[in-house]
């Protein structure tokens, strides 16, 4: 039987770009990716300072070790696969193409992300990690997804600590005893 989705956000969850700028929170290493090999090429902004980009090498391994079928759900879509995986010492991940509706804010206040996120899993249980959810996507997932979700929000100033990883483990045991019961 497939494992259920995580849908990983780099910026926010991955990256706590929010911390304090001049304090690389213990455990990261900082990453420099210049603007015109990132998402943001063809915005203008190949003339900037590279992206400052912290991340943990040990949430590869953690990540690995949850459950779930792992899933880039960022921006950064396939160029994750080229920047953030070989930090984290992940494989070549799946990514949802969000093509056109990249950034592409809903009149009913929904994020952009998550009707595609539903599309993609396809009936599938998923967790998804983010700093940028609301009440109103658990709303609309509840609607539009006949699988379990877990919308999971993660501080952008600290990303991911123990107990998310703790949070995400737990949802996925859930759904292996479910499954198992049933």
């Amino acid at each position: 039987m497939n494992r259920p989705l995580l849908f990983l956000d780099v910026d926010g969850p991955l990256n706590p770009y929010a911390a304090q700028p001049e304090r690389r929170p213990d455990g990261y290493t900082t990453l420099r990716v210049p603007w015109n090999d990132t998402h943001e090429e063809g915005r203008g902004l190949a003339s900037r300072r590279p992206l400052r980009v912290w991340l943990n090498p040990e949430h590869g391994r953690i990540l690995r070790q949850l459950g779930f079928e792992l899933c880039w759900a960022t921006t950064w879509m396939d160029e994750a696969n080229r920047w953030i995986a070989p930090v984290l010492g992940l494989p070549e991940l799946p990514f949802v193409d969000f093509g056109d509706l990249l950034f592409q804010e809903r009149s009913d206040g929904v994020h952009w992300k998550t009707g595609p996120l539903v599309d993609y899993a396809d009936g599938r249980p998923f967790a998804w990690v983010d700093d940028e959810q609301s009440e109103l996507d658990q709303t609309y997932v509840t609607a539009h997804h006949c699988g379990r979700g877990l919308l999971h929000h993660v501080n952008p100033r600290i990303g991911l600590r123990d107990n998310d990883f703790r949070t995400l483990a737990d949802f996925a045991r859930s759904l292996n005893a479910s499954r198992t019961a049933g």
